[in-house]
């Protein structure tokens, strides 16, 4: 995952240097800070797209490396440098596939900037995030469920387990030899859940139960079949408003460009090609 991770900032380091007019030219000026930091096969390595990807893969800024540090990014530069321009020569850049991930590439930094720039004086007050505490608490599930279940292959299997369960079987008994899912271990326990985190057909069996009762009939899903008992039922507690705060700014913000984006899209004429 390391090496996914490198590449992919070589690739936004790359695409950002290129989004710059004059990223291959010649530096001009005495400055320091406009020299190349090296050159390859005629071909300028900007000190901006080192800067960046030395930040990317190390975390810190230029200046914090020791110069063996430096000089091990900038030779992994240069052979990044040196493996695309091979490819353009090879053609894989012009494969399709390639060209669109590119292009996918550029995109993305782009939007990421893009809603950098947007956000940057769009701090959300606390009456938004307050009102979006109460639209999202709104979303919750009101009560969560604590439940056993025996998954068994056939509903044949499941009838019979029913039937025993009908004459006194310990359902955590029957959970244990007869289950195949790896909640046997516990008896078939599943602890608390709300229903949305199960499938609608085992969600709906488990909301539609009492405390104590088990299922009458098997309930089928993409698993097998189930025969399940609900043990309790209690009230969801939301977390509380600071808990959460800082997630509350991230869908505030990304709310806000999103419409900044719909505008952009009301805006725009677009003509889509079945």
């Amino acid at each position: 995952m390391k090496s996914v991770r490198i590449l992919a900032v070589v690739a936004a380091a790359l695409l950002a240097a290129a989004c710059k007019p004059g990223a291959n030219a010649p530096a001009t000026g005495a400055a320091a800070d406009s020299k190349p930091v090296a050159t390859v096969n005629g071909k300028a390595i900007a000190r901006d797209l080192f800067n960046t990807y030395a930040k990317g893969v190390s975390g810190k800024e230029t200046a914090e490396l020791t110069e063996e540090q430096r000089g091990q990014i900038l030779d992994n530069l240069i052979r990044a440098e040196l493996l695309a321009t091979q490819a353009e020569k090879d053609g894989v850049a012009a494969k399709p596939e390639t060209a669109a991930m590119l292009e996918l590439s550029r995109l993305n930094i782009l939007q990421q900037e893009m809603m950098q720039k947007f956000l940057a004086d769009k701090t959300p007050t606390d009456q938004e995030l307050r009102a979006e505490y109460e639209t999202q608490v709104g979303a919750l599930a009101k009560q969560e469920y604590h439940a056993r279940h025996i998954l068994v292959a056939t509903e044949d299997f499941a009838k019979r387990l029913i039937a025993q369960l009908d004459k006194g079987a310990k359902f955590e008994q029957l959970a244990q030899r007869e289950s195949i899912d790896s909640s046997k271990e516990n008896g078939g326990d599943l602890g608390w859940f709300t229903p949305d985190r199960m499938v609608p057909p085992f969600a709906a069996a488990v909301v539609a139960l009492k405390k104590g009762e088990y299922t009458k009939a098997p309930v089928q899903t993409q698993y097998g079949w189930h025969v399940i008992r609900l043990d309790d039922v209690r009230d969801v507690q939301p977390p509380p408003f600071d808990s959460v705060k800082e997630r509350l700014v991230q869908i505030v913000q990304a709310k806000k460009f999103k419409a900044y984006a719909d505008e952009l899209m009301k805006a725009a004429k677009v003509a889509k090609t079945p």
